[in-house]
Parts: structure tokens; sequence; C-alpha cells
């Protein structure tokens, strides 16, 4: 009896767990609206796509992929950490006279569920302090950690005037250390007109110069060669590289032209 009792509730506990777990994973898809309006791609009938990294400014990562970047006449967005743009705020300068577009990752890339009204408003308020003393601009557009996001963490993001960057390619999981082949082809398989794609300059904002930690944590040539492959494959294909900004910018105009063609 008490070992029938036992496996009873050992299942009924693996069931909740699994529905927990796919709880979690359908709210924070990064296609779900639940929680309010988020960014996840562009116009559907543009051959454009949004090359977008997370987690930098990295050194020498990070300057690495603007070289790439800039030999390919390429312009991406840059949504950065603000501890690391502390560090090294002559990246984030360089990435902005380069034309990229830059966003708030928020401070040290916490989990913002975890946080309460003023500790949202503090991380990316504080990030914004750190992005305009090192280039002397302040974004409007933010992407959350994990792409973990509720109704708090987007209405007071939108209190502060930011508009919710989420993405539509599955994340390659460069973090794993794969080959960069693989990082590009995990992405291209599922670029579609309109794509936001995340790559990673960085690893959750982590300053690795001076610091005991492993360099491997902060290695990203895997993420700058996958860069280069990204870019000659769909430029083949015949897409063209635009920043948030812009890629928002084509959307806004795109839905305008659909409203009064229905008018």
């Amino acid at each position: 009896m008490h070992a029938r009792l036992a496996v009873r509730t050992a299942v009924c506990l693996a069931l909740l767990l699994a529905l927990a777990v796919i709880g979690y994973e359908v709210t924070e898809s990064p296609g779900n609206q639940i929680f309010g309006k988020t960014v996840v791609r562009g116009p559907t009938n543009q051959r454009v796509v949004a090359l977008t990294y997370d987690d930098g400014p990295n050194p020498p990562y990070t300057n690495r992929i603007l070289s790439v970047l800039r030999a390919e006449r390429v312009r991406a967005t840059f949504f950065v950490v603000g501890r690391a743009v502390v560090a090294y705020p002559g990246v984030v300068r360089q990435e902005v006279e380069e034309g990229n577009a830059i966003g708030n990752h928020t401070w040290s890339h916490g989990h913002l569920v975890l946080y309460d009204e003023r500790g949202v408003r503090q991380t990316l308020e504080r990030t914004d302090r750190a992005i305009y003393a090192a280039a002397g601009i302040h974004t409007r557009i933010m992407r959350p950690p994990f792409g973990a996001r509720d109704w708090l963490v987007l209405r007071e993001a939108r209190k502060l005037r930011y508009v919710p960057v989420m993405w539509s390619v599955p994340l390659p999981r460069d973090w794993d250390y794969p080959t960069a082949h693989v990082i590009a082809a995990r992405v291209l398989r599922y670029v579609g007109d309109g794509s936001i794609i995340v790559l990673h300059d960085g690893n959750r904002g982590i300053v690795c110069e001076g610091r005991r930690v492993s360099p491997r944590l902060c290695d990203r040539n895997a993420d700058v060669e996958a860069t280069r492959l990204i870019i000659r494959t769909l430029k083949q294909k015949g897409y063209r590289f635009v920043t948030i900004p812009e890629l928002l910018r084509l959307q806004g105009r795109a839905t305008r032209t659909a409203y009064h063609a229905s008018g």
C-alpha cells in the first residue's frame, strides 16, 4: 500500500513538474504576447533581416564582429549590459559611430521577473545612463535577459518609453560553444522575411579582463565567424540587413500601407 502511494505521489509530482516546465516555455516563448505586445519580427513581405547581439560589449570579440560588419557593409543592433558598458565605453562608442544601433539589456543581466517595479526601473535607467556616458545617445529599445518578462516588466519598460524587442529565429545556443558552422546552420534554417536573429558577443555582461574567471566564459570566436557565414549566405539569397530601429520604421510603413489598402 505504502509503495503504491509513493509511486502515485512520484507520478503526480513528475506531471506537475512537466506542466510547470511547459507553462514556463509557453509564457516565456519569444513570440508570446500574453503579457503585452513585443516586437518579434519585421514585415513579412520584405527581404530584410535584423542581426542582433546580446550581452556585450566584450572585447576583443565585439571588435572582431564590428570588423566583419564593416567589411560586409552591414549594420546590426547591440543589446548591451550596463556593467560591461562602463568597463568598455569605447567599444559602445565605436558601435554607434559605425552606424549600428544600441539596445538596453539591463545592468547585470538579471532575471527581470524576479524584480519589483523599482528594480526594473533602476536596472534600465542605470544602463541608460551608462550608454549615454559612453556614446551620447538614449536608446528606446530594450530586450529582457533570457526573454523573461511579465505584465510588470513590460509595463515598467513602457513607462520608460522602451519598445521591448524579442526575436523570431530560435536561439542557436551559442553559449554552449558549438562551432561557427553549427551556429550559422541553426540560424539559417529558420530565417525568413523580417526575421530578427540573436547571437551573443558576450556572456551576461561578465567582464573577464583582469578577473579570476575562465577566459572560455567570454570566448565568442565562433560567433565572429558565424556572423560572416550568416551574412554572406543571406546576401546570396537577396536579403538586406537592417537595424532594429530601421526594422520598426519598415514595419510601421507596412502597417500603414496595409491599413490604407484595406480602407
